[in-house]
């Protein structure tokens, strides 16, 4: 998958909004809170929450030596970097933003939540 059609993805999901909170590095929000970080545009990967905690995101770890790291900073809340451009499938790193989006959504005072479609 390209960047580009991972921003794409993203930004098509129910009150997705681009943000550049660190210069050049680009961020996917869902009502005030981050669902995926793209960082600059030379990046090949996505940040996504990929559990509620460090041991359940060391799943994708085990699974994706290669493709997979725990997310600088927030990596034990769960966080974790996914390559793009690696042996993880589109199915899958579609499927890793959807879990990050659902699970951010499901932590947002009602009022910013987007609406049911």
């Amino acid at each position: 998958m390209t960047r580009d059609g991972m921003l794409a993805y993203c930004l098509a999901k129910p009150g997705a909004w681009e943000d550049r909170p660190w210069e050049d590095d680009v961020v996917v929000k869902v009502g005030s809170r981050i669902f995926a970080f793209l960082g600059r545009p030379d990046a090949a990967t996505v940040g996504v929450k990929c559990g509620p905690d460090r041991d359940v995101a060391d799943e994708w770890l085990h699974r994706y030596p290669a493709d997979a790291r725990p997310s600088a900073y927030i990596g034990r809340s769960g966080w974790n970097t996914l390559r793009l451009d690696g042996a993880i499938d589109d199915d899958e790193l579609r499927e890793a933003v959807d879990a990050s989006y659902d699970a951010i959504v499901a932590k947002l005072p009602k009022r910013e939540r987007p609406a049911a479609s």
